[in-house]
């Protein structure tokens, strides 16, 4: 077939196989991902909603505040009595009290907002990089299909401590099984051995 030497990295090839064949075991990420990017928007949505709410009963509060001081001026101006001023003054406490409430209350939903806002964009930063993932995959399946029509050989992924696979001679429709222990021999032997594999084709 030619000298190809410096062409095929088949130890990065035969890693690289290794990790599409893990990646590609268990697609449950995805979904669990999708599904976790699903229930951040109906968090969002619900507590927009809540934010909303609160919003316009801290409006509403801040109208009757402003009533409740006009009220207390008026008082004052026409000299009330002791007692009424009293009422008042209990009414517009009473008033400033909710509204300290709802100010606790909306910067505790504005809180969980930010979070949810970061929770969607580390989803989506997540979504995109499995998508990624997922192409550079294809491609490398692409490539170690390329490489096994190339070569002839067809390597062995499910055993990770010994480099295997076989040999498809096309001529005669054989099928040679071939086997390195790399605790056996250094990794230039090996690849020393794949090359006269594929030259002998």
């Amino acid at each position: 077939m030619g000298d190809f030497s410096g062409k095929i990295d088949v130890g990065k090839l035969i890693s690289f196989s290794d990790d599409l064949v893990s990646v590609l075991k268990d697609q449950r990420d995805i979904n669990n991902l999708t599904h976790c990017l699903q229930q951040s928007h109906s968090l969002k949505s619900s507590c927009d909603a809540e934010f909303n709410d609160s919003k316009t009963l801290i409006e509403d509060y801040e109208k009757k505040i402003e009533e409740c001081k006009k009220k207390t001026e008026k008082a004052k101006a026409e000299v009330v009595s002791d007692a009424d001023m009293e009422i008042l003054e209990q009414e517009l406490e009473a008033e400033l009290k909710k509204e300290a409430a709802l100010m606790e209350e909306l910067r505790v939903i504005n809180n969980e907002i930010s979070d949810l806002e970061c929770q969607r964009v580390s989803f989506e930063e997540r979504k995109r990089n499995m998508k990624k993932n997922e192409k550079d995959e294809l491609r490398a399946q692409r490539m170690l299909s390329m490489y096994a029509s190339v070569t002839n050989i067809i390597p062995d992924l499910d055993d990770h401590s010994k480099i295997s696979g076989h040999i498809v001679h096309r001529d005669n429709k054989a099928v040679e099984k071939f086997e390195f222990d790399p605790t056996k021999i250094s990794s230039f032997e090996i690849c020393q051995g794949i090359w006269e594999m594929i030259n002998k084709q």
